[in-house]
């Protein structure tokens, strides 16, 4: 029988598998005292769920109850915690791509964009073009001031592992601070009843191409990272191999598998699901990348619309909780005691809102949008969420992120989701948008 080591005393599978169940109990029930908790402050489930994966760490229960944090959570357990928590991200990742598709830009300039122009006067033909522009802004300038912040203090700070340059440790921070929570600003909008506004519409086209291309962005960072020329041609050659198919014959592979009967569907959907996220993660691209492609390339309609209302809430009630507690006792705040940390921390965040907010703001405003349209807009860009953890757990297995750097950008993740609801209620409050007036579209 394998043997799992906790400090050097071995431990059988027979014995972990209690363990296992009572953290999994343990993080459920804590995760749904926090979201009630949070709730009543008008914070998304994925706030609440980031955060207590953060207290349920060494930033807290190991701070105060340190023994307990011990036997709740050895550490044999991390790498099932591990393992069940990428089967949640997979899920997850599966999801957001298949809502990407469903909110492209082009489908944003229709219907949307008609109702829209019926009370903010912009044509919808505009919209595209204004996502475009905000999108750009929302990916460049908070990667040019991440990449100048680290290229600026990052000798000075302890951010890098052993062996790992300050280029790539620049590109990964300005990669991270550019990313855009896109399913969570879907569902803020969705739950705030801001589908088919102006500023709603052109959230999800904008954020839908920024995470797409920070994506992108980040599996080129990581293959620079590997530093020898052999992995980065096969994540080259591989990611080029892996498009093609997709591009070619996701689709039609996709349709093929929908069209099977009831219970062959779901089992073919998930059994390529997860094929495709053992050759991401082998050719150095990570299974969230091919998890999401599959999601993006599925045919939509009635049968796919089933298979994800089946598979999404196990992964956001069962498997997610598990990888925010993962990432959670990963996270260590007692680092921020280091002043050098703790400034590099205040910028960061200082930066990512600046560089995300700010930009996003400004170029709906030059591109024509009033300012009520404008702030929402660079409001519900702002956050980073579930996606910015996914990125700096990714960072971290590649051996790119030290615990400083990780605990940072967690830092950035939770302030920059937390704000985004109180932000935005400040906004309709200071500037409330005009009530859509119901519009018969040709």
């Amino acid at each position: 029988m394998h043997h799992l080591l906790r400090g050097g005393t071995a431990v059988t599978p027979t014995e972990l598998a209690p363990r296992f169940f009572i953290a999994v109990a343990v993080i459920l029930v804590f995760c749904k005292l926090v979201s009630w908790l949070l709730g009543k402050a008008g914070q998304p489930p994925v706030v609440s769920e980031m955060l207590a994966g953060v207290l349920l760490g060494p930033s807290l229960l190991g701070l105060l109850l340190p023994g307990v944090q011990a036997a709740l959570f050895p550490p044999a357990l991390y790498p099932i915690l591990y393992v069940v928590g990428q089967v949640g991200l997979v899920l997850f990742m599966f999801q957001a791509g298949y809502a990407f598709t469903g909110h492209r830009p082009t489908r944003m300039a229709g219907t949307a964009g008609a109702v829209s122009y019926a009370f903010t006067g912009h044509r919808p033909t505009r919209m595209a073009g204004t996502a475009g522009a905000v999108s750009l802004a929302g990916v460049t300038v908070p990667l040019i001031l991440g990449v100048l912040l680290v290229l600026v203090a990052g000798n000075t700070v302890d951010i890098r592992p052993a062996g790992v340059s300050l280029g790539v440790s620049a590109a990964f921070v300005g990669v991270a601070l550019a990313i855009t929570a896109f399913p969570m600003l879907a569902r803020i909008i969705t739950e705030r009843g801001h589908a088919g506004t102006r500023h709603g519409s052109l959230a999800l086209a904008s954020g839908a191409i920024d995470d797409m291309v920070a994506w992108i962005l980040l599996a080129v960072v990581l293959a620079v990272a590997s530093g020898k020329a052999g992995p980065a041609v096969v994540t080259a050659g591989g990611a080029i191999l892996f498009g093609l198919a997709a591009w070619f014959l996701g689709r039609r592979v996709m349709g093929t598998v929908l069209g099977l009967g009831e219970p062959i569907r779901m089992i073919g959907t998930v059994a390529v699901l997860f094929l495709v996220a053992f050759y991401t993660d082998e050719i150095g691209l990570y299974a969230v990348f091919g998890a999401f492609v599959v999601g993006a390339v599925m045919p939509h309609g009635e049968p796919a619309d089933r298979i994800i209302d089946t598979l999404t809430p196990v992964a956001s009630a069962l498997f997610l909780p598990l990888f925010f507690t993962f990432s959670g006792l990963r996270t260590e705040f007692a680092l921020l005691g280091d002043p050098a940390v703790l400034l590099f921390a205040l910028a960061c965040v200082t930066l990512a809102i600046a560089g995300k907010f700010g930009a996003c703001w400004a170029a709906a405003r030059l591109r024509g949008e009033p300012q009520e349209v404008a702030l929402r807009v660079g409001a519900l860009m702002n956050a980073r969420g579930l996606m910015q953890l996914i990125a700096l757990n990714v960072g971290l297995e590649a051996g790119i992120v030290n615990p400083s750097l990780f605990t940072v950008l967690v830092l950035v993740a939770l302030v920059t989701t937390i704000m985004t609801t109180p932000l935005l209620s400040w906004i309709e409050r200071r500037r409330p948008a005009p009530v859509a007036e119901p519009v018969l579209v040709g």
